[in-house]
């Protein structure tokens, strides 16, 4: 993949830890630049440097989703550096919401996991257009989830968040086609990263036995199709739903 991305600008939120870190990296190895965004402005300030030290052309900028101020900063400052050439909406609250079933969710975290991972990927993907149409052929790839697909329980506002996700980058692609900018989506599977932890080990075993590729899913099994995406190999490719899981949830 090296070269693939060479000479692109490209920002990666979530990008302190994680699938994000992961796909920051990818991106870097195949000769683009990575703006890296998060939260987590420790983490992701280690995360960046461990990445320099590799050589990696590296951006870094703090961002809240729950705040549209902090959005606008953060895109202010962004554009200063320029146009981007993609954009990878992967930040989402998924640490802590799960567990409960639809009868036991409250109205508070209900709320709060629709305002970070829906409303809050709309306002950075709004934020992002003006500098992705500068560039011909620029694209978008949203991170769903392939729980919205077989309908996870105990999970419901997550599973819900992301169905949210697949919908919006239909509707996405055909208004920034006329652009030139592509939109799709990928739905990895429960990958075994910090934000999985928490998860019981009863359903990362559901996952691993239960998939036509069994065993774990790390970070490096979702890069490729990213990277694919962001691509000029998908050029003629928008409005799609890839599942990356090892054949778990077929599509």
């Amino acid at each position: 993949m090296n070269g693939l991305l060479t000479g692109k600008r490209i920002l990666v939120t979530g990008a302190a830890r994680g699938l994000g870190r992961s796909f920051a990296a990818a991106i870097a190895a195949a000769g683009a630049r990575v703006v890296m965004c998060d939260i987590l402005a420790d983490e992701l300030a280690d995360s960046a440097a461990g990445l320099r030290e590799q050589g990696a052309l590296v951006e870094t900028q703090t961002i809240d989703l729950a705040s549209p101020a902090s959005i606008t900063a953060a895109f202010d400052a962004i554009a200063a550096g320029g146009a981007i050439d993609g954009l990878v909406n992967n930040a989402a609250l998924a640490t802590g919401v799960g567990g409960k079933t639809m009868m036991e969710y409250d109205i508070d975290l209900w709320d709060r996991v629709m305002q970070v991972n829906v409303r809050g990927t709309w306002l950075v993907s709004q934020a992002a257009v003006p500098l992705l149409a500068q560039n011909p052929h620029a694209k978008i790839v949203n991170v769903a989830s392939d729980t919205a697909l077989w309908g996870a329980p105990r999970l419901m506002a997550y599973v819900a968040s992301k169905g949210a996700i697949i919908a919006m980058t239909r509707s996405m692609a055909r208004e920034l086609g006329p652009q030139g900018i592509c939109v799709n989506a990928i739905a990895p599977g429960l990958t075994r990263v910090e934000a999985t932890e928490y998860v019981p080990a009863e359903r990362h075993q559901l996952y691993e036995q239960g998939r036509a590729l069994a065993g774990a899913q790390h970070p490096d099994d979702v890069n490729g199709t990213v990277l694919y995406l962001l691509s000029p190999l998908a050029d003629f490719v928008t409005g799609q739903l890839l599942p990356v899981n090892g054949g778990f949830v077929f599509n």
